[in-house]
């Protein structure tokens, strides 16, 4: 997981990051306090990275890391779910 951007606006705190071993390759986070705004996929499987961002919409980080991490996809050892968490640890 590599951030390439961490910015603060009006409140907000965006986090733009580049997964590794995953489909997807960006994860834009939008945080207000402690609580995650709005978060979105790029590349991968959109479906279901569409309803992984819906249900964590509104949540604490902390939920959404704890949930998350450890999801392996297929034979790969980690997944985009994991990569997202690791992405929440990371910015704790």
């Amino acid at each position: 997981m590599k951030i390439v951007n961490d910015t603060f606006s009006c409140g907000m705190r965006t986090i733009v990051a580049q997964p590794e071993g995953v489909c997807s390759q960006v994860i834009e986070l939008k945080l207000f306090g402690d609580e995650i705004a709005e978060v979105n996929f790029y590349g991968g499987c959109i479906g279901n990275l569409r309803g992984i961002a819906a249900l964590c919409k509104g949540r604490k980080i902390s939920d959404v890391q704890e949930r998350l991490q450890g999801i392996t996809c297929g034979s790969k050892s980690t997944s985009c779910p994991d990569q997202f968490a690791q992405l929440l640890k990371a910015i704790q």
